[in-house]
């Protein structure tokens, strides 16, 4: 039974358990009705579709992520003598090409591929079996199991908080474990590529030419790996599109909070905000197609040489983008401020200017600056504008109407193309990465480090 229909079952089993699990305790309650019961008839029924569904789902999920790992053993136990590996890298080229053979998307080469292919669909089919059986039948044993329990002093509304609770409590675990899981995986290839590379030329250097030879025997460069023209580029972008955000999101702010009517705020804040909802796709098009060729023409006719990408052009689309982030978050700062200390203001003979430069901007500084701190984090990780607007050199330089690349950029270009794994240049992705973590991971720190200590408690 395929997973989609196997999960669909699953559901079907726990609605019809809590249906039950619902008459058998009214069942039991009589014609005393519900108030003879601990707890309300649906919370046994409740009760009975989740102990239906949870043991069943968990293991689902346990075949389906076991399931690959296990058929690749048996693959590889049962290999046709004709078929040989060496190494981790041949194994693995020779199981996908096995596993594509299987699934129809390309043909054997051999007929020991075939029947390599044949024996791992044949295993697939009786996985697949015995798993529908298990499941469905650990689905419907705990559902009787749940159904058999109910009566009259059974808590079963403290039974279904405290499942609820722990499902709770395993998804805020699997945020954070996620998160763990991206910092160790890129922690470990990082460690792989520092090896390789000094971590001081890399945080230090002033080249970047990451190509490398593909293999032994071929003649081709050791690779530059110095990212500080990465970091540069991806500072002077971010800069540049801050310089566009910060002004027109923060001066929009206030006008919707203290000058704009009621109506005129409803319609211009949305409007504000579906900026942030466009697909940077877009904002690259955008990009590439109109602001770029604006600056290099305005660049040319004033004497300057402008390149057709430039970090000026890639950074003020991206301040476009990122306007609504500091607009919002501004707004809602500045709403926060007690109404009281508008109205004490006035009534000490403040006009409205000098209330918002002296009363509600302090007062909602810190809130603000998280806001814009986050907003730069925001920057620092966009992609695409840079791909489509500002180009791929890694160039060292500080003028803005030059081509310059990010980090971001860089990461994806070395991921890409026919470059061995564990090589020094798709290495390389992994540090880039883990600067790029530890950046915004302190961005992050920094703000919400402003935003506890500097804000203002209020009644």
């Amino acid at each position: 039974m395929e997973a989609t229909a196997l999960l669909s079952a699953l559901i079907l089993f726990g609605a019809v358990s809590y249906f039950l699990g619902l008459a058998r305790a009214r069942k039991v309650a009589g014609g005393e009705g519900s108030a003879s019961l601990h707890s309300l008839p649906r919370y046994y029924g409740s009760m009975v579709a989740l102990w239906c569904l949870i043991p069943a789902l968990v293991l689902l999920m346990g075949w389906q992520l076991g399931e690959r790992s296990i058929m690749h053993g048996l693959v590889l136990q049962n290999l046709p003598a004709d078929l040989s590996y060496e190494g981790s890298g041949e194994q693995r080229l020779l199981l996908s090409t096995i596993e594509n053979i299987a699934n129809g998307s390309m043909q054997a080469s051999s007929p020991a591929e075939q029947l390599a292919a044949e024996f791992l669909q044949q295993k697939r089919e009786q996985s697949r079996g015995l798993r529908g059986v298990l499941v469905l039948s650990l689905a419907l044993l705990g559902a009787a199991a749940a159904w058999a329990q109910i009566r009259r002093d059974k808590r079963a509304r403290n039974h279904v908080e405290t499942i609820l609770q722990g499902m709770l409590i395993a998804c805020s675990l699997v945020a954070i474990l996620t998160t763990l899981g991206i910092l160790l995986s890129v922690l470990f290839e990082s460690a792989r590529f520092f090896q390789s590379v000094s971590i001081l030329d890399f945080l230090t250097g002033l080249k970047w030419s990451p190509q490398t030879a593909i293999r032994a025997d071929q003649i081709g460069s050791s690779g530059s790996f110095g990212a500080i023209p990465l970091f540069v580029g991806t500072l002077q972008i971010s800069f540049v599109a801050m310089c566009v955000a910060v002004p027109i999101g923060l001066y929009s702010a206030i006008y919707l909070s203290e000058y704009a009517s009621a109506r005129l705020r409803s319609l211009a804040k949305p409007l504000i905000e579906i900026l942030a909802g466009i697909p940077t796709v877009v904002y690259g098009f955008f990009a590439a197609l109109t602001v770029a060729p604006a600056i290099r023409d305005w660049g040319q006719s004033v004497g300057l040489n402008t390149s057709s990408e430039s970090a000026l052009a890639a950074g003020a689309v991206m301040g476009i983008m990122i306007i609504p982030f500091v607009s919002s978050l501004s707004d809602d700062v500045i709403n926060a401020v007690p109404q009281s200390l508008r109205d004490g203001s006035y009534g000490l003979g403040a006009t409205r200017s000098e209330t918002i430069k002296k009363v509600i901007f302090p007062a909602a500084l810190p809130g603000i600056v998280g806001g814009v701190l986050l907003a730069v984090s925001r920057a620092i990780g966009e992609t695409m504008i840079v791909v489509m607007a500002a180009g791929l050199a890694a160039n060292l330089t500080m003028n803005p109407l030059e081509s310059v690349t990010t980090v971001t950029v860089q990461i994806v270009t070395l991921l890409v193309g026919d470059q061995e794994f564990d090589s020094p240049k798709t290495l390389a992705a992994f540090a880039l990465g883990l600067v790029l973590f530890l950046v915004t991971l302190v961005l992050n720190a920094i703000a919400l480090w402003v935003v506890n200590k500097y804000r203002e408690q209020y009644d």
